[in-house]
């Protein structure tokens, strides 16, 4: 489980360091920064995939993606005695990453190049990049650690050796050092972070892919946009945990039942409801419907992610549903870390209510997201490697 996720100079976030828990909820009026937050993880996991230039091409580039307030707001700033303003710039250009846990940390640190004639002078470098045993990076602990092109490890008798000497300015050290003698540690994390899922805004208009019957294989991981929900349903039915399925099925439609079949290879699925004298197939349920039942299957896999991202999971949710919507979160996190950004305030409340839950209701002062109520002292601690 990620102790700590810290970000720095990334478009609202000039410097923020969170304290994570099983259930991780994020709120906040809008514009306030969870969004960002949100961008920040994809951003990490794009690093360990060696997409992380390309993402940031995508969002405009470095220069947008980077703070774009002052180096630091000064006390007569905040007291709003004087212009916010810029001064010359004393530090390098620097957007930063990283996440920590019990076991290991990593952080990654992007730059500009130096100036030059080629046409890619813009494009994003990888300056730093460092692995380290436990939660806070000390020079002891140590244990991967990528300069410029150079790419050391420290062996077993605390001696460091050079295991990559010519790593393109672009590519991650997950994406070219895969050594499990010498870096056990850049596999343990780059597996790690690869399971992490992310989940947006699902489809259910009448064409939408889990309304249609589909192929079907076991599926332990529902896909991204839900085509493969009928055969996520039967897995869990069968090497799951098929009564949390029927128990979440009953707790937001009382009396309920879901019916999953195949013909042809081809699966399907069905809402049989209270005095009804049909199940409803799954071209006729309503989009909240539709949604949650999704989510069932999200959130019931059968192959636990380390981190699981759900982005406004309320959407198209009746407010009735949302405190069985939290139940069946507090029941995920038992199994993994999860992530929530929510605006609604029913089933904010009701995740709060969950063991282990962990708010952090952002604000922006200055143009800059902060956590309501977290001074430094109360941010855990964390040390950026230098350059």
């Amino acid at each position: 489980m990620l102790k700590s996720l810290a970000i720095a100079n990334y478009r609202s976030i000039r410097e923020l360091v969170l304290p994570l828990g099983p259930l991780n909820l994020i709120t906040g009026p809008n514009g306030s920064g969870k969004s960002n937050l949100y961008r920040a993880l994809r951003l990490l996991v794009d690093t360990v995939q060696g997409g992380i230039v390309a993402s940031l091409a995508r969002e405009g580039g470095l220069d947008s993606t980077l703070w774009a307030g002052p180096e630091s707001v000064s006390r007569r700033m905040r007291n709003r005695e004087v212009p916010i303003e810029g001064t010359r710039r004393k530090d390098p250009i620097s957007l930063r990453l990283g996440f920590s846990s019990d076991d290991f940390g990593y952080a990654i640190d992007l730059g500009l190049p130096i100036p030059n004639e080629s046409m890619f002078a813009r494009d994003p470098e990888i300056k730093r990049e460092c692995i380290w045993s436990g939660p806070v990076l000390r020079p002891a602990t140590l244990l991967v650690d990528r300069k410029g092109s150079l790419v050391q490890t420290r062996s077993s008798d605390g001696e460091w050796e050079s295991i990559a000497t010519n790593l393109a300015t672009f590519d991650s050290l997950f994406t070219r050092v895969a050594d499990p003698a010498r870096a056990p540690e850049v596999l343990t994390l780059r597996d790690q972070v690869r399971t992490w899922r992310f989940y947006d805004h699902f489809r259910t208009d009448a064409d939408a892919p889990p309304r249609q019957p589909q192929v079907g294989t076991r599926t332990t991981v529902l896909g991204h946009d839900g085509r493969d929900l009928a055969a996520a349903l039967q897995t869990i039915r069968e090497i799951g945990d098929g009564e949390a399925l029927d128990r979440a099925v009953a707790d937001a439609f009382p009396g309920a039942q879901l019916e999953i079949s195949s013909e042809s290879g081809r699966f399907s699925f069905r809402l049989r409801q209270e005095g009804l004298l049909r199940p409803l197939e799954a071209a006729e349920l309503s989009d909240g419907t539709l949604r949650y039942v999704l989510w069932i299957a999200s959130l019931l896999t059968p192959r636990p992610p380390a981190l699981m991202v759900l982005n406004e999971p309320e959407t198209s949710l009746h407010p009735d549903l949302l405190p069985a919507l939290a139940r069946l979160i507090g029941v995920a996190s038992t199994n993994t870390q999860v992530w929530v950004v929510c605006h609604a305030s029913r089933l904010i409340a009701a995740l709060k209510e969950v063991k282990g839950c962990m708010n952090f209701e952002l604000e922006k002062e200055f143009g800059q997201t902060q956590i309501v109520g977290q001074s430094e002292l109360e941010a855990p601690p964390w040390h950026w490697p230098s350059r």
